[in-house]
């Protein structure tokens, strides 16, 4: 009996990729009509079009959180089933905006440099500890940086959509929670509701002593004003995971000395990967199998 078409919307891992191979049969290039399954990651692009183009599909696995780019309407909409690989990313990625948060703080890269270099002396770093902490977007992710960044913290801060039962101080707005910040964390979703909500009035509102560290998505901050503000020392610096045109990175950032970048690492560890691996996986088998979907948003 042949195996149902699986289209690969972006590489996986040899070993997602070997799993699902004996599950479905992979295409890579092209979809034919009869796909049923479509695998991709947080930066997967799909809207009614190409659903309507596969008439036989019925579901999308994403792996990753991200889904700002999928019309989960239009997928509702035509019954097809959308998943994602929550929870067992959120420890990794509150890590590296800490990790992010200390190098930019400590100099750690530009240290690590100098010594290579030969040298020794370098530029006085500032205190982390006693800082005011803001977390614009507070779900699973914003809470996991929020609790690791209490032991450092003057005071903790957030913004949302909706009120939540924390101990931490909720701002209306991204500005607010700036002025009301020495280092901004970015958690929020993508999407329209927050493109390049991060702007010069936030960047300026955040101030000449503040952070920025993003692991959300690249397109809640207005790259052009971030490089403006940190070349005319609006704010201290930036530690950033993610980008608006991702892999491409602006040179402006790549040769600052105020900015510690790293390539979409979040969730990039072993045991955060092989968890979503799982995941995606279990998904799809429940799938086949006609039984509920672990964990499914549409």
């Amino acid at each position: 009996m042949p195996l149902p078409d699986l289209y690969l919307a972006s590489p996986q891992s040899p070993t997602l990729e070997a799993a699902l191979a004996e599950r479905f049969t992979l295409h890579r290039d092209v979809a034919p009509p009869t796909t049923r399954a479509v695998v991709g990651g947080g930066s997967l692009r799909w809207g009614a079009a190409e659903s309507e183009s596969l008439p036989e599909l019925g579901i999308v696995a994403i792996h990753g959180v991200g889904h700002d780019g999928v019309d989960l309407a239009a997928a509702r909409a035509r019954g097809v089933r959308v998943t994602i690989t929550p929870d067992v990313l959120t420890a990794d990625v509150a890590d590296l905006a800490i990790a992010l948060w200390l190098a930019v703080e400590r100099g750690i890269v530009a240290n690590d440099r100098a010594v290579r270099d030969g040298g020794w002396s370098v530029p006085l770093a500032r205190r982390a500890s006693g800082r005011a902490v803001g977390v614009f977007g507070l779900g699973q992710i914003g809470q996991a940086i929020a609790a690791r960044a209490a032991p450092f913290a003057r005071s903790i801060a957030y913004c949302a959509r909706s009120a939540k039962d924390v101990p931490y101080r909720r701002c209306d707005d991204i500005r607010a929670l700036a002025a009301a910040s020495d280092v901004l964390f970015l958690a929020a979703p993508g999407g329209g509701a927050t493109e390049r909500l991060v702007d010069r009035a936030v960047l300026e509102a955040l101030g000449a002593a503040g952070v920025l560290v993003n692991v959300a998505r690249g397109s809640l901050v207005d790259e052009p004003a971030l490089i403006a503000a940190l070349d005319a020392g609006v704010i201290a610096g930036a530690g950033l995971d993610v980008f608006a045109d991702e892999p491409r990175v602006p040179a402006a950032l790549r040769v600052s000395p105020r900015v510690v970048l790293a390539p979409h690492q979040g969730s990039a560890t072993r045991e955060a990967r092989g968890a979503m691996e799982a995941l995606v996986l279990a998904n799809l088998d429940a799938f086949l199998a006609g039984t509920p979907l672990p964990s499914a948003i549409a």
